[in-house]
């Protein structure tokens, strides 16, 4: 339907509605019928539906990246980041997107059928906060205590370390002046 612009399926199928008893009104110019009436012979030529309702959507495994958001038709969705780094199961079903990690639901929003759309849930934000202050504290607990600005920091001389690996020193006697340098015991 070019020239037209749609909100969603729901949308598309009023203004559909409108159109429809307008185009089967026309005859077709091949056949000098009208479509409805082409229409009723086309159904009596087809079978009947299968039993079982047929899958509607899409279904992959991803691994949740750090961003913690999936992407689904230039459409990104946020994901519990709890879950970051493991695989996750996408369903994209028409009205809904559906995200599970090992049998746990860890994420389900409303479909968006526009693009480039970013839907965040609140309660993720709140999750992704919490994970980053706690491994902020946990780094800064492994880093230990800093030192104030201007403190003054301690300094060895280097034949501690010679005697913490038990190193030979050597003999002043061994020790080549040269005039050029100057030795620093």
């Amino acid at each position: 339907m070019p020239g037209r612009s749609f909100t969603g399926p729901g949308d598309y199928n009023t203004q559909l509605a409108g159109w429809l008893p307008r185009a089967n009104s026309r005859l077709l110019r091949r056949t000098g019928q009208q479509p409805d009436v082409r229409v009723i012979d086309d159904r009596a030529g087809m079978g009947v539906l299968p039993p079982l309702a047929t899958a509607v959507g899409t279904h992959h495994r991803v691994r949740l990246g750090r961003d913690y958001y999936v992407r689904i038709a230039c459409n990104d969705y946020s994901v519990d980041p709890s879950v970051i780094g493991r695989f996750v199961d996408v369903h994209a079903g028409r009205q809904e997107v559906a995200v599970s990690c090992a049998g746990r639901a860890v994420a389900a929003h409303q479909r968006c059928w526009a693009r480039s759309q970013t839907i965040t849930d609140p309660a993720h934000v709140e999750v992704a906060a919490q994970l980053r202050t706690a491994y902020k504290a946990r780094t800064a607990a492994m880093r230990g205590p800093m030192a104030a600005a201007g403190a003054q920091v301690g300094l060895r001389a280097l034949s501690d370390y010679d005697d913490l690996f038990a190193l030979d020193t050597p003999s002043p006697a061994a020790t080549v002046v040269r005039p050029d340098l100057q030795v620093v015991r």
